[in-house]
C-alpha cells in the first residue's frame, strides 16, 4: 500500500472514530433533558425515570468487562461492526415504541451496543497511534468530538420538544447516522491484526486477570473518581442552582450548556497542552482546579456555584482521555480491547453509581448541596491519585517500554 492510500486510510479510520464518539455522545448525555417528559408522559418518580441513565450504563459496564476481550479475538473492525448494528438497529426501534417498559429495554440493547464498539474503537486508536504520546493527543481529540455530541443532543431534543415533535426521533436519527457508519466500517480496511498473538491472550479469564493488574486497576480507579466528579456537574447541577435568587438568572439557565462547550474547548486545548508539558504536570494541575471548584461550591453555596461548576469543565476536560489513553497505553497492543473493556466497565459503573450516592445522601439529609459535599470528596481524592502519580510516576516502566517496541 502506498503512503498516500495508508495516510488517507488511517485519517479515514479516525474520523470513523470521531464521529462514532459524537454518535454515542449525542443519546447518552440527552437524557437529562428527556427524563422530564418521561415523568410527565408516564406518571413515574425520579428513582423511575433515572432509570433511562443508569441502565444503559450498567449494560455499558458489563459489555465492556464481559465482551471488551472480543475486540482482541475476533478483531477491530468486526467487534465495532457488529456493535454499530445493534445500535442502528435498536435506534429504529424507537419509532416504534410507546411504553417506558420498550423505551428502557432499548436503553439496554444499546448499552451493550456501545460496549462493543466503543472498546473496539478504543483498540483501534493504539494500532493506528505511533507511540503514547500520539495516541493521548488522538484520544482528546476523540472526546472533543464526544464533548460535541453532548451539546448536539441535547440542543436537539430541546428543538424538538419545542415543536411538538417526539424526543424518539433523536434516536431515529442517532440511528441513521450509526447505519452510514456502520458501511463505512464494512467498506474501509482495518490495520492488519495478529489473531493468533491475540487469541491466545483473549478471553474472560484474561479479561479477570486485567483486574488484578496494577496498572489496569489502578488507572481504572482514577478514571472511576473523575467520572464520579464529571457525573455530578450534568444529573445534579441543574437541580443545585434551582435555588438560585440573585440577578445572574440566565447563567444559572446556562450552566448546563456553558459547561459541556467548555468541556468540547478544552479537550481540544489537550492536544497543545499536552505536547508542551509533562503529563502527570497537566493532570496534577487540573486536578487540583477542579477540587478548587467544588470546594468553593461547598464554601460559598449556589452563588458561587453558578460560576465554579461550569467553568469546571475546562479543568475536566482533559483528565478521562488522557488517563484512558495512558492505561491502554501500558499494554501491549494484542491486550488494548481487554484493558479497554475493563476501564469502560468502571466508567459506566461509576457513572451509575456516583449520581445515585448522590441522591441517597441529597434525600437523607435533606437538600441537594449535601450530595455536592459528596462530590467535592471524589475531588479530593481525584487530586490526591493525580499527586501521587505526579510524585512517585507508577506507569514510567510500562510506558516507556512499549513506547520504544512500537518505535521498533
Amino acid at each position: 500500500m502506498s503512503s498516500k492510500s495508508n495516510h488517507t486510510q488511517l485519517n479515514t479510520l479516525r474520523w470513523l472514530t470521531y464521529m462514532m464518539f459524537l454518535m454515542f455522545a449525542m443519546t447518552s448525555d440527552a437524557v437529562g433533558v428527556i427524563i422530564p417528559t418521561l415523568i410527565s408522559e408516564y406518571q413515574l418518580s425520579m428513582t423511575q425515570a433515572s432509570a433511562f441513565h443508569y441502565a444503559p450504563m450498567i449494560l455499558i459496564a458489563f459489555s465492556g468487562l464481559c465482551l471488551g476481550f472480543l475486540a482482541d479475538k475476533i478483531g477491530r473492525k468486526l467487534t465495532v461492526l457488529i456493535g454499530l448494528i445493534l445500535f442502528s438497529s435498536a435506534c429504529f426501534l424507537f419509532a416504534l415504541g410507546e411504553t417506558f417498559t420498550m423505551f428502557l429495554m432499548l436503553l439496554c440493547v444499546i448499552g451493550l451496543a456501545i460496549g462493543l464498539f466503543k472498546t473496539g474503537a478504543l483498540a483501534l486508536l493504539g494500532d493506528i497511534s505511533d507511540g503514547a504520546q500520539e495516541h493521548t493527543q488522538t484520544m482528546n481529540k476523540v472526546e472533543g468530538f464526544f464533548a460535541i455530541g453532548a451539546i448536539i443532543g441535547p440542543a436537539i431534543v430541546s428543538y424538538l420538544l419545542i415543536q411538538g415533535v417526539s424526543w424518539t426521533y433523536l434516536y431515529v436519527l442517532a440511528g441513521g447516522l450509526c447505519l452510514v457508519l456502520s458501511i463505512v466500517t464494512l467498506s474501509t480496511d482495518f490495520p492488519k491484526f495478529n489473531t493468533a498473538n491475540a487469541q491466545n491472550n483473549a478471553g474472560l479469564s484474561h479479561t479477570a486477570a486485567m483486574l488484578k493488574n496494577k496498572y489496569a486497576l489502578g488507572f481504572s480507579l482514577a478514571i472511576a473518581l473523575y467520572v464520579a466528579t464529571e457525573v455530578a456537574i450534568y444529573v445534579w447541577m441543574p437541580t443545585l442552582l434551582q435555588d438560585y435568587q440573585g440577578d445572574l438568572t440566565w447563567l444559572a439557565t446556562y450552566a448546563l450548556t456553558i459547561f459541556f462547550i467548555l468541556r468540547a474547548i478544552g479537550r481540544f486545548m489537550a492536544v497543545w497542552l499536552l505536547a508542551k508539558y509533562r503529563w502527570q504536570s497537566v493532570m496534577l494541575t487540573l486536578s487540583f482546579a477542579i477540587f478548587v471548584c467544588y470546594f468553593l461550591t461547598y464554601l460559598y453555596g449556589v452563588n458561587a456555584a453558578i460560576y465554579t461548576l461550569p467553568l469546571s469543565g475546562l479543568f475536566m476536560s482533559m483528565i478521562y482521555p488522557t488517563l484512558n489513553s495512558k492505561g491502554i497505553s501500558c499494554f501491549d497492543k494484542a491486550q488494548h480491547g481487554s484493558v479497554a473493556g475493563v476501564m469502560l466497565f468502571f466508567t459506566a459503573l461509576s457513572a451509575a453509581l456516583a449520581p445515585l450516592l448522590m441522591g441517597m445522601v441529597s434525600d437523607y439529609f435533606g437538600h441537594v448541596s449535601y450530595g455536592f459535599i459528596l462530590a467535592t470528596g471524589f475531588a479530593f481524592l481525584l487530586f490526591a491519585a493525580m499527586l501521587y502519580n505526579w510524585l512517585k510516576d507508577p506507569a514510567r516502566l510500562p510506558l516507556s517500554k512499549n513506547a520504544k517496541l512500537q518505535r521498533v
